[in-house]
């Protein structure tokens, strides 16, 4: 049965339905995984096709009963699922090792929906202070109006998530506002929820959510051992991989519960189409893939063939780019014009010893603080001549950008400050060109400053 895992090797099986062939490396995985699936919804074609239907037809109504009673496999409607989908889902969870795979049309669709799936209303949820803003803007902003407290922990303070776990309460909601634990400061979101209080003495820790490598200065979560310590309390653990990718990073062999992708990074790998996944245990797929049904948030099935397009490249583009990343961090740490360097594969990153020994690769993105100010550090992007300045990472050309620019510029200098976010702090995601012309493009940049 496609995407089944068989002592480490994937089962792929043939049109006569039999086990035909196993794949036990992460290349061949991302080339055939899902897509020899000889169920019949898809045609003997080597390239998966892609289906643009919204609605799925029944040839009698003895066979819509069979399908609602589960006699008889087929789709319904297109926001429950399309036959292309299926395939890029089945690719994801080969690669991931997981039972199921849900994919949406947005990383942050996929971070969302778990959220308001797994974190019961009035209830209590850990997280870290190094994330994507959109998720901590979230976090921050919604999920209070839910009656959700959160707790906020450096990501390498396990005793702080301990500490949370075994409290299993959070100072509540009053007057609009919610305290962030571990934290000098609290966060203010307004008095439209001020009517939501909640006093509880006792809230149970229903979920830990982080980044690992987190985003943007990198930072690594021993998966682990917080999996172990959140589930000897009762926790579930959702890690968003999206800068690790599947291939240097297994969350779900690592104890995690769930495993969170923006597909529209790595995973597409070309900058050409938005996507999220979620993988993990079929049970709580399950729950989270019912609310999505009710939310929407689809993906479109020609992105999905995008998805699936790209991930047959995957092994070969992520190979080069942590080549390449790992590299040039050397490189730039070496450099008399650049402060300091975030990269989990440097010895002097905090969590080094923790990425060896869960990652096989560090990623394709690199940030850093060059010596200088706000001024000084545009014009070092602007001098650069590969790279594009633009949001987002993982695609196959090079994408840099300033955060204090590109995602905080709404907010003043000492509340950019609040995140760790400096006026010289670059992100540079490293795409597949070739090494020596990214190098020559970045040094003779700096030389400019």
């Amino acid at each position: 049965v496609e995407g089944c895992i068989d002592n480490g090797s994937v089962q792929i099986g043939g049109s006569d339905n039999s086990t035909t062939t196993f794949l036990s490396s992460d290349g061949s995985i991302t080339v055939h995984a899902g897509e020899r699936l000889g169920r019949g919804i898809v045609t003997d074609a080597i390239t998966t096709p892609v289906v643009n239907t919204s609605a799925y037809f029944f040839k009698k109504t003895q066979e819509l009963i069979d399908f609602k009673e589960k006699r008889h496999q087929s789709f319904e409607y297109g926001r429950y699922g399309n036959p292309t989908t299926v395939v890029a889902e089945e690719k994801i969870s080969a690669l991931e090792g997981a039972e199921s795979t849900l994919i949406m049309a947005s990383g942050m669709c996929a971070s969302t929906v778990m959220l308001m799936t797994l974190v019961p209303a009035g209830g209590h949820m850990v997280t870290t202070t190094d994330c994507y803003r959109k998720t901590r803007m979230f976090i921050e902003n919604f999920l209070p109006k839910m009656g959700i407290s959160v707790t906020v922990i450096d990501p390498a303070d396990v005793d702080g998530l301990e500490a949370a776990l075994n409290k299993n309460k959070v100072s509540g909601i009053e007057s609009g506002s919610l305290v962030f634990l571990d934290l000098s400061f609290y966060f203010y979101f307004g008095n439209d929820n001020s009517s939501f209080r909640v006093n509880s003495d006792s809230i149970q820790v229903s979920l830990f959510f982080t980044e690992s490598p987190t985003n943007p200065f990198l930072r690594c979560v021993d998966i682990e051992r917080v999996s172990k310590l959140c589930h000897s309390k009762g926790a579930l653990v959702c890690i968003d991989g999206t800068f690790a990718t599947p291939l240097n990073q297994k969350a779900l062999a690592l104890g995690a519960d769930l495993v969170l992708h923006s597909a529209t990074k790595f995973i597409g790998g070309h900058n050409d189409v938005l996507a999220g996944c979620i993988s993990g245990p079929e049970k709580l797929i399950t729950e989270i893939r019912t609310l999505h049904h009710i939310l929407g948030g689809t993906l479109n099935p020609n992105a999905a063939y995008l998805i699936i397009r790209g991930m047959k490249t995957l092994h070969l583009r992520v190979q080069q780019q942590n080549s390449t990343a790992l590299r040039m961090a050397e490189v730039l740490e070496a450099h008399p014009r650049v402060r300091r360097v975030y990269y989990p594969g440097l010895p002097s990153h905090p969590e080094h010893e923790i990425a060896k020994q869960q990652m096989t690769g560090f990623g394709g993105v690199v940030s850093f603080e060059v010596d200088g100010d706000l001024m000084t550090t545009i014009k070092f992007v602007d001098a650069l001549k590969i790279p594009y300045i633009a949001p987002s990472f993982g695609g196959c050309e090079s994408i840099v950008d300033q955060p204090a620019i590109m995602s905080y510029w709404d907010l003043s200098q000492a509340e950019r400050r609040k995140y760790g976010i400096e006026d010289n702090l670059v992100r540079f995601s490293f795409g597949v060109e070739d090494f020596e012309d990214l190098k020559a493009d970045v040094l003779q940049a700096l030389e400019t400053i």
